[in-house]
């Protein structure tokens, strides 16, 4: 049988990506928020769109700065992960709020979240026409790590002794699925 989905849910149907942390910093001050919506857009240079609301203290940061960080949380994050994207970042410094503990990576100052999965550090790409009327960000990753327990030979590798760092997939109201069944498919055009 098949429904009709609101046009408000319609992004839902297709937003099984993984959230992510969004962090940033600029003139001595740093935040983070979750973001549902992040996906690459190119491989060479590798480039993603982010979607950081234009009213954010985080959109105010990366465009101020030129600068952000893309953290995947995983399953053990999850409780954070909510957390940070349920706060203003205008009302309390999520950092010490929560007792996040972070790390530099390439960009100085720039906090990258321990606990992770994966980091990507991000140059905000100028969209000078758009800034002000989209949320959509576009980003090049300048550098990329990631945990080798999940990430193996250029893939993710969800396996059950490391259920911990599989990604979160947000689901609405608090709710998130991970990514704990992989699935090979047969090549049946052979």
């Amino acid at each position: 049988m098949k429904q009709s989905v609101a046009l408000s849910h319609a992004s839902r149907l297709v937003n099984h990506g993984p959230t992510v942390l969004i962090t940033t910093a600029h003139e001595g001050r740093r935040n983070v928020m979750a973001a549902a919506w992040s996906m690459p857009v190119e491989f060479t240079p590798p480039r993603l769109a982010v979607v950081i609301d234009k009213k954010t203290l985080t959109r105010e940061m990366a465009v101020a700065s030129g600068r952000f960080a893309v953290n995947i949380p995983g399953r053990a994050l999850a409780d954070l992960t909510f957390a940070v994207g349920s706060v203003s970042g205008r009302e309390v410094d999520k950092f010490e709020h929560f007792r996040i503990a972070s790390f530099e990576g390439a960009m100085p100052g720039l906090p990258l979240i321990d606990g992770c999965s994966a980091w990507l550090e991000c140059r905000l790409i100028r969209e000078p026409h758009s800034e002000d009327a989209y949320d959509t960000c576009f980003c090049e990753v300048t550098a990329a790590w990631a945990d080798d327990r999940i990430f193996v030979n250029g893939r993710w590798s969800f396996r059950e002794d490391n259920v911990d760092l599989h990604s979160l997939h947000h689901l609405g109201a608090g709710n998130f699925a991970c990514a704990d069944q992989v699935v090979q498919a047969r090549n049946v055009a052979a």
